[in-house]
């Protein structure tokens, strides 16, 4: 104590470092403490409360542990499979022909409107022997079946087709047992045949037809250029 009644003053301590000052230091504390406790709370608060996942209860997603943006792989199992149309008729099959007459047997593919070609063999037996495809295979419209006849091909006149329609003349041709060929067009009246109408042939002969407009066979004259 001094002489004025006054504590004593230590050399290098301040006046303000006395209760006030230790207050003023207890009450800042507090409120730094209060602050990060209030921090946390928040902070908690906030990581508390994540965005929530869409349910996938029920989706074979959950299940297979993918997320909703993942597709699951498609396996050959899962690819939805095309429906084929058959284009066979129900009940279009080769009919039975062993036996039977060739000419007989070409009328009954011609009328299930199934193609057909014919292989003779020799003699004078007309009868089928064998086809392909073979009788009661299921076949579809417009299919060429092969007969085995037999014996040899039959003989037969060339018709006279001069002056005809160029299809109703190839139905001519296939109705007497012979086959068109074209020499230019199919369209118009028939002008020439080779052979001519009369000439023996054989069954799957070819008889070529002109069709249409005669073509000009006069030589073509180019005029001189003038001098």
């Amino acid at each position: 104590m001094t002489d004025d009644g006054h504590p004593e003053r230590r050399p290098g301590v301040r006046d303000d470092q006395g209760p006030d000052r230790r207050r003023l230091l207890l009450g800042g504390g507090l409120a730094a403490v209060l602050l990060a406790v209030i921090g946390a709370s928040g902070g908690w608060m906030l990581a508390g409360q994540p965005d929530r996942p869409v349910s996938t209860a029920g989706s074979p997603l959950a299940s297979s542990g993918q997320t909703p943006s993942e597709a699951p792989p498609t396996t050959p199992s899962q690819r939805p499979t095309a429906t084929r149309t058959s284009a066979t008729p129900a009940g279009l099959t080769v009919p039975e022909l062993v036996g039977t007459d060739f000419a007989e047997a070409r009328r009954q593919l011609r009328d299930r409107k199934l193609g057909w070609r014919l292989i003779f063999g020799t003699g004078a037996d007309r009868s089928v022997l064998r086809t392909s495809p073979e009788p009661g295979t299921p076949v579809r419209r417009g299919i060429t079946v092969t007969l085995w006849v037999a014996g040899s091909a039959p003989a037969v006149a060339v018709p006279d087709l001069t002056g005809s329609d160029c299809g109703a003349a190839a139905d001519d041709l296939v109705e007497a047992g012979l086959y068109p060929r074209y020499r230019a067009g199919r369209r118009g009246e028939v002008t020439a045949q080779d052979p001519v109408a009369g000439t023996p042939a054989y069954w799957n002969d070819r008889v070529t037809l002109s069709c249409g407009a005669v073509a000009s066979t006069a030589p073509v004259v180019t005029p001189s250029p003038t001098p």
